[in-house]
């Protein structure tokens, strides 16, 4: 069965959200971070460490 990667993040994103129950500001911090990481100069750094 495939399963596209953003239906899966959100899934375990939803569900991570909903039985841990972080802050919401934390979860928003994380996002942007990761999305203003993603598209720095840090980008190249971080997906030889991830892969």
């Amino acid at each position: 069965m495939d399963v596209p990667l953003w239906f899966a993040l959100a899934a375990v994103g939803y569900l991570g959200c909903k039985l841990a129950r972080p802050p919401l500001w934390l979860v928003l911090v994380l996002m942007l971070g990761g999305y203003l990481i993603a598209d720095s100069i840090l980008a190249p750094v971080i997906d030889t460490a991830v892969k």
